[in-house]
């Protein structure tokens, strides 16, 4: 076999091209789960696939899986992410992981690798969980921790089903979710965060990841004028959810201990600039590695609106809408990818992902492990997500690497 060597400029190019489609008459990128501009990017990946000469199979919940098959028996080596985004999102997070994947199978195929075991690149179905719940639904489905008629049962803010989105836009597979098994996952990824660059490193090998707890809180209190009702006598539920907010951001702060909470959408009724709320509906993101202290935040806030429901005249219920363990990666596979970014110079550290993986799913079935590559200014959900083409380049060639050491065990 000749060296790979990794086609950087039509990598690039892909993700550009990828990252075209979606865009709305403002321009800003919106390429949910399951949408018209979803059907287009599989249907592009999809086309990318078969032009490498990969076979292309689709799970019942929309999984895309690009295969290199061998002669020998052996469970694949996959390596993926998700193509699905944020509302008014950059054009890396996900798309950077299945096109540099794509791009490690051409080169090796290109080299003419006779590869031990097969490759598959994955593209994992509504990863971010913006239109239907739980996030990262495709990656779970495949693990079998969510059942695949409830995943297809799944309901959008519009009341649309996304089994009957599935059939729509053409990818309802009739191949049974975690028939490809992998023998190991590597998932290659934007940071999402500050940290390698900060520190002006080019690699992050990850060997965690943290725990998230999504609630959705109801608290119910009652409508009247804001202008002839005492402060006394008010059963104001958007005061309570203030009171929620602010204790969240009190206890995280105040513990250094590394937990993270966020209240990301908060909505009133009836919404109107007179009228006491007499309804508050939000959401609570708590985040941390360690189990016993998310588990130490959700009784901490759980003993706080059970307070706040006496002491405001309020009734307050919970929904759990997703509750993911922390992680622990397969330290093989961090220690090979630290290997690779160390014998091509590249500055790089072990560290903890922040954000909600595919690979938290598949790593409770196979052993997994991720590589992050800075993201410019720690941002990301957002236009200006941005890494540059030499990071790129670099995290593709350490994912290149590792692979090939893989398929040849």
């Amino acid at each position: 076999m000749n060296a790979p060597a990794i086609d950087h400029a039509r990598l690039l190019d892909r993700l550009q091209r990828l990252g075209a489609v979606g865009r709305t008459a403002s321009g800003a990128l919106s390429r949910l789960a399951l949408t018209d501009a979803d059907r287009e990017g599989r249907d592009l990946l999809a086309g990318w696939m078969r032009e490498a000469g990969l076979e292309v199979r689709v799970d019942r919940i929309g999984n895309i899986f690009g295969l290199w098959p061998v002669s020998q028996v052996a469970d694949p080596v996959m390596i993926g992410s998700h193509i699905d985004s944020v509302i008014d999102a950059g054009i890396y997070d996900g798309c950077y992981g299945v096109l540099a994947g794509l791009a490690v199978v051409e080169a090796l195929r290109q080299a003419g690798a006779a590869p031990a075991r097969p490759i598959a690149v994955a593209a994992f179905t509504n990863e971010e969980g913006v239109r239907f719940q739980p996030d990262m639904m495709g990656s779970l489905v495949h693990a079998g921790g969510l059942d695949i008629d409830a995943a297809l049962a799944a309901v959008d803010s519009d009341g649309c089903v996304l089994g009957e989105e599935l059939a729509r836009i053409g990818y309802a597979g009739d191949l049974a979710p975690g028939a490809i098994r992998p023998h190991c996952y590597l998932e290659l990824h934007i940071e999402q965060g500050p940290v390698l660059e900060a520190a002006g490193l080019a690699i992050g090998a990850v060997d965690s990841l943290q725990g998230i707890s999504w609630q959705r809180v109801t608290i119910e209190g009652a409508a009247n004028h804001a202008g002839t009702t005492p402060i006394a006598a008010r059963r104001d539920a958007g005061l309570a959810a203030a009171r929620v907010i602010a204790h969240l951001r009190d206890r995280v702060a105040g513990a250094n201990a590394g937990t993270l909470a966020t209240v990301g959408s908060l909505r009133f009724e009836p919404d109107a600039i007179n009228v006491i709320p007499s309804r508050a509906v939000f959401t609570v993101d708590l985040r941390d590695p360690e189990e016993e202290r998310l588990q130490a935040a959700e009784d901490s806030l759980a003993r706080f609106l059970e307070g706040l429901a006496e002491s405001e005249g309020v009734t307050v219920a919970t929904e759990r809408l997703a509750r993911f363990q922390p992680v622990r990666f397969d330290p093989a596979l961090v220690g090979l990818v630290a290997a690779a970014a160390g014998r091509r110079g590249l500055g790089h550290r072990r560290m903890t992902s922040g954000a909600g993986h595919d690979a938290q799913m598949i790593a409770r079935i196979a052993p997994a492990a991720m590589i992050f590559v800075p993201s410019r200014g720690g941002i990301s959900h957002n236009p200006a997500e941005f890494t540059a083409p030499a990071d790129l380049a670099a995290g593709a060639d350490v994912l290149l690497d590792v692979v090939a050491e893989l398929i040849e065990a």
